[in-house]
């Protein structure tokens, strides 16, 4: 029996895969396309994850799609209402039904000699393995583990009595009212998780070692607000989303240009939230300039509220080990607790983990460059979806997968059946994907491929010049290379609706 076969094969059916298939669907509407997704359920991290407050941590008027104006209220939004936004696009465009779920992407070989992708999935709910075949291979897995968090070493932890739990295996039967809650960490889920469980708890510690930048935003837009009382939405809506990308601009801009500014500028916000005494520069004080790490959002300083009414506080210390009824700290001092939430961060994990094949020799990512932020150097017709890390992630993946359209549109109005960047400039000098310090990013970053020291291999983070390149720019290019199919084969079987 043939190959079940389809033109387009998206894996992942979170936020950027769903955003693809309705890209695919608009622009390439003859392509034929399946998803797999590992999961049962569509909305990836918006679905995955489950600890009280989730919420985004960029506004979603560029964080939605472009294609679809976000019409709630919040526009710092909570975790469900993005699920239900997800969920919607999928209903509106009837994306589910070329969903299969339970399917694990495993391994992707390309055959030069086929113009081809055979890709082995397994299925979670059956056990069986699956073969499917593609002309182009589209990865919107994210760049997270899904199936477990990072949590260092605690010496003693197995001594504590009461409940430890990760943020990524939130446990939803877990009830802390009335008790008292240790949120180990400083990072967007720390600061997340503390003001939302101090509703209920007797008392919630962020326990961090070293403090991050935290700034407070309106959870409502109030420039969004007032355009919605007099244009249509769909006219309001790209105003309100560049007005957020150019306010985002420039506070990277200011960052890079002029940290000691940007840094008071964010202290000063912080002396109008906190109480007066209070010791900001233990606390909220990094010792790092702003955005050599992601900042924290607050919607309308919720943080800041917990810590001056009571509910909550911040302690900032190493841990020395756990002990029976807590944790005790490098200090001497000891913290009692009854639940220890470890908000210790993220495992990174390069497209999904897959092992990925160029005619029989396994492809070793750390050894690849990235062409435009989005392909592999040396791998035919194959794409990645991967965000802004100083903006919002769907910026960058709407014009990936723009871009993705236009390239294939190219290719079959030319004849051409595969393309792969390749870089032949040896002045091209190889940085790292990701110009982090976040711990996260440099315990991974070496097993993701590089970027390059300029265009195309350049990675701008900088959504204008993206529009330019990819939306505008010409799809051939010095290093991008086309070629007709290698020789006839026998057309593999249509992939059925």
């Amino acid at each position: 029996m043939s190959l079940e076969h389809v033109d387009v094969l998206i894996v992942g059916a979170g936020l950027s895969g769903i955003g693809a298939a309705c890209h695919l669907q608009a622009d390439c509407p003859g392509k034929s396309y399946a998803i797999l997704e590992a999961r049962e359920s569509i909305g990836g991290t918006w679905d995955l994850f489950r600890y009280p407050g989730i919420r985004s941590d960029s506004d979603m008027y560029t964080l939605g799609y472009s294609f679809k104006p976000w019409r709630e209220d919040k526009s710092i939004a909570d975790g469900s209402a993005i699920l239900d936004y997800i969920r919607e696009t999928s209903d509106e465009h009837g994306i589910k039904q070329k969903i299969r779920f339970h399917h694990r992407v495993v391994r992707a070989a390309w055959s030069s000699s086929e113009d081809r992708w055979l890709v082995d999935a397994e299925r979670s709910d059956t056990g069986e393995s699956v073969r499917l075949s593609a002309s182009f291979l589209f990865m919107c897995s994210g760049y997270y583990r899904y199936d477990e968090g990072y949590t260092p070493e605690f010496e003693g932890s197995e001594r504590f009595g009461g409940r430890i739990v990760h943020p990524q295996h939130w446990d939803e039967s877990l009830d802390y009212s009335g008790k008292r809650v240790v949120v180990i960490g400083s990072g967007a889920t720390a600061v997340t998780l503390v003001p939302a469980m101090a509703d209920r708890a007797a008392h919630v510690t962020m326990l961090q070692r070293s403090p991050s930048y935290i700034v407070s935003l309106p959870g409502e837009d109030p420039v969004a607000r007032l355009l919605r009382r007099f244009m249509p939405v769909r006219l309001a809506y790209p105003i309100i989303r560049w007005k957020n990308v150019f306010l985002t601009m420039a506070s990277f801009q200011l960052s890079r240009r002029r940290p000691r500014l940007m840094r008071a500028l964010v202290r000063k916000g912080l002396e109008s939230r906190l109480p007066e005494g209070y010791d900001i520069d233990t606390h909220f004080n990094p010792s790092y300039d702003p955005w050599d790490q992601r900042l924290c959002l607050v919607p309308n300083g919720d943080l800041f509220a917990a810590i001056s009414d009571g509910r909550a506080s911040v302690i900032t210390d190493h841990i020395d080990s756990f002990t029976e009824t807590g944790i005790k700290l490098a200090s001497g001092a000891e913290l009692e607790a009854d639940v220890v939430v470890t908000a210790t961060g993220l495992n990174l994990l390069a497209l999904g983990g897959i092992e990925l094949v160029v005619d029989e020799r396994e492809v070793a990512l750390g050894e690849q460059m990235s062409y435009k932020g989005m392909m592999l150097s040396g791998v035919p017709n194959f794409a990645f979806a991967v965000g802004y890390t100083n903006a919002s992630w769907t910026l960058k993946c709407d014009l990936t997968c723009e871009y993705v359209c236009r390239l294939l549109r190219h290719m079959d109005e030319r004849g051409y059946s595969h393309c792969v960047p390749r870089n032949s400039d040896p002045s091209v000098r190889p940085l790292p994907f990701i110009d982090f310090s976040s711990g996260y990013v440099q315990r991974a970053i070496d097993e993701f491929p590089k970027q390059g020291s300029k265009a195309p291999w350049r990675l701008h983070q900088n959504y204008p010049l993206d529009i330019l390149a990819l939306r505008f720019g010409s799809i051939q290019d010095a290093a991008m290379q086309f070629s007709p199919a290698a020789q006839p084969h026998t057309a593999p079987e249509p992939l059925a609706a």
